[in-house]
């Protein structure tokens, strides 16, 4: 093989582990890694998917129209029509399909066929199974239900559908992520994470934790001693501006690592960053200032500017010490709150301007994230709050610029707390939570499209919750990356994705390691041998042998 790579995308959302693999460029491969196939169920999510793939097949810059379009000069482009073969070609590498159906077994099992006859080893697996039934927060949920049980929810072995393709496809590397809910997670008492890791090891590959908590445990070594934990990454560490923290599991083909020397990399393969971290500053304040919408009311700039002097006002009044901190404060770059009035330049509530970043943003993430062709951001328009929210919003933002933490429920006033039977409860001391500036953001998650209490704004003037872009931007998608459907749709596919400078990362770890195996191979990737299947661990698990049954047939 030349060096370059196919990937496969299972469960892949808007495309934030693809856009990782796609973007990452070597001095001897431009461009090592091609995503050949993408399968994803959500018919908006494959909508975003199928125009990034379309927008992959031009390496030398994306269309002028493209552009034209982002920048607010035309209309969205009929790409059937303007370039007809790279827009009909994206049918053959993006499904809208959902694994695990008959249907899929089919067209996605030939797809795979032929990536493999074409590539021979030369692929890799990436993708994570839907992990809301995962999440503590959904099984939660579940708890509340007399008559929910795990064991007959699809959505619980839907990995089964990751390892049936890693067993027919036989990529030389795989990458499988989800939230570390699924550490936890049983079946009738068995630990599905196991099952998971046993299955991978069956199939005959060899398991690397990114970035292990220990040292010397980076490898299969002493797999079985390992604690869950080592394949917990905190993304905040490598330069990710969000304390996401997910289970990654990595892993090579037996017979490719067995021509890898790990020594340099036995405690992980992703190396902490060495700087401070990526900071909410960082990432959103050379963004343009937009300020929110009122709903309720006729939304316009005098009415937002009376809402907003009322929750000064209310502030002031209600807390002594923000009371002293508004009067010293400015806002920039219209100054004081109280001299809204006297601004020339009157706040909207659809960011448009200069599109900057934080001076201290590391220079990397400023180059994936900013396109100096764009002129504006898509996606950068506010919600309407109502006003008794927007007092909560301000009072919340002013609090934490004067304490350096968000404010819990015990901190509100109580002429500002909302008429919720449970505010009192202790069960949502948090609901109305600011990023705070000079940290990295909570984990950004689908519950941003619900409501924006948990995701407010640290500028106190602009009183709102954080704009798709926002979210986008700490999430790492590159501010050219245009999400398709409504802006529900298109928070939800924010918040399920992977951030895709975090991929990057991954993509250039492995192909480090596919490298190493090439050059020791004659620069060609060894050739795929059919894989003994070891016998199946835990034989009394009958859950484990119709798991075993399932991907054989």
């Amino acid at each position: 093989m030349s060096g370059q790579f196919a990937v496969v995308d299972l469960f892949a959302g808007p495309g934030g582990l693809a856009e990782g693999f796609s973007g990452f460029h070597s001095q001897s491969h431009p461009r090592p890694f091609s995503i050949a196939l993408s399968v994803e169920k959500d018919a908006v999510a494959y909508e975003t998917l199928r125009l990034r793939h379309f927008l992959w097949q031009f390496p030398d810059g994306f269309p002028r129209e493209y552009y034209d379009f982002l920048n607010g000069k035309s209309d969205y482009p009929d790409w059937s029509t303007l370039y007809p073969d790279q827009w009909n070609g994206t049918k053959e590498k993006v499904l809208n399909i959902e694994l695990g159906t008959d249907e899929a077994n089919g067209i996605v099992g030939e797809k795979l066929d032929a990536i493999k006859e074409k590539y021979d080893s030369s692929s890799i697996l990436i993708g994570g199974p839907p992990c809301q039934i995962y999440s503590l927060a959904g099984r939660s949920r579940n708890a509340g239900n007399a008559n929910y049980n795990a064991s007959t929810d699809v959505r619980t072995t839907l990995y089964r559908e990751y390892i049936k393709t890693l067993r027919r496809l036989e990529p030389a590397a795989f990458v499988l992520e989800n939230v570390k809910g699924i550490l936890s997670f049983e079946i009738e008492g068995q630990s599905v994470f196991h099952q998971i890791m046993d299955e991978i090891r069956d199939v005959g590959y060899h398991v690397i934790a990114l970035c292990p908590q220990r040292q010397g445990l980076g490898l299969d070594g002493m797999q079985m001693q390992r604690d869950q934990r080592d394949f917990v990454v905190r993304m905040e560490l490598h330069g990710v501006p969000q304390a996401r923290h997910r289970v990654i599991v990595t892993g090579l083909r037996e017979d490719i690592a067995n021509q890898i020397d790990f020594a340099d990399c036995a405690n992980g393969l992703l190396k902490a960053s060495t700087s401070r971290p990526t900071t909410v500053r960082d990432i959103l304040y050379g963004m343009p200032i937009v300020r929110s919408g009122i709903s309720k009311t006729e939304d316009n700039q005098e009415n937002w500017q009376e809402a907003i002097y009322t929750a000064e006002k209310k502030t002031a009044n209600l807390c002594p010490k923000l009371a002293d901190h508004l009067d010293k404060s400015e806002y920039p770059p219209n100054g004081k709150i109280t001299d809204l009035n006297n601004s020339q330049q009157p706040m909207l509530r659809k960011g448009a301007g200069p599109v900057g970043i934080g001076r201290k943003c590391p220079e990397n993430l400023q180059k994936w994230l900013v396109d100096r062709k764009l002129q504006q951001l898509t996606h950068h328009e506010t919600r309407s709050h109502m006003s008794a929210d927007l007092e909560r919003y301000f009072f919340s933002a002013v609090y934490a610029e004067v304490h350096k933490v968000s404010a819990r429920t015990r901190d509100f006033p109580p002429e500002l707390a909302p008429e919720h039977q449970n505010w009192n409860s202790g069960k949502f001391a948090d609901r109305y939570r600011v990023q705070l500036w000079d940290e990295p953001s909570k984990t950004i998650t689908c519950h941003i499209a619900k409501d924006g209490h948990y995701y407010i704004h640290p500028d106190p003037r602009q009183s709102r919750s954080l704009t798709v872009r926002e979210a986008a931007r700490l999430q790492t998608f590159p501010d050219n990356y245009y999400f398709k459907g409504n802006r529900t749709q298109q928070y939800i596919q924010v918040g399920n994705a992977v951030p895709p400078f975090l991929a990057m990362q991954i993509a250039e770890a492995l192909y480090k390691l596919l490298f190493q195996a090439t050059e020791s191979n004659n620069k060609t990737v060894p050739p795929l041998r059919r894989l003994e299947i070891q016998p199946v661990r835990n034989a009394q698990n009958i859950a484990r042998n119709v798991l075993v049954t399932d991907i054989d047939r």
